[in-house]
């Protein structure tokens, strides 16, 4: 099994709280329309440490196959620009299990 864990800091200028549920929603929806995505779930951080980031995306995959075919999905490839465009920096993690 392969996980995919990202981590997204949202920039200060925008709406913190609108971005984020707008985020969840775009990439709670790929569940519905990327077949090789087995699960995906996105967290809002609450932790106020200086340590933290404010959301976090954490998916899993069958293969490393699956993991590339749901990045370059269009829908997937649509919510990556989204994400472009409202946040400031991003951690990814992607390991096997």
């Amino acid at each position: 099994m392969i996980t995919h864990i990202v981590f997204f800091n949202i920039k200060p200028e925008l709406n913190k709280e609108e971005v984020l549920n707008s985020l969840k929603k775009r990439l709670l929806n790929l569940n519905h329309s990327i077949k090789e995505l087995k699960h995906l779930e996105f967290g809002i951080n609450f932790n106020s440490s200086p340590a933290s980031y404010d959301a976090a995306l954490y998916s899993t995959f069958d293969s490393k196959k699956d993991l590339e075919t749901y990045q370059n999905h269009p829908e997937h490839i649509e919510a990556k620009e989204y994400i472009a465009d409202v946040t400031t920096t991003r951690a990814v993690v992607d390991y096997e299990i």
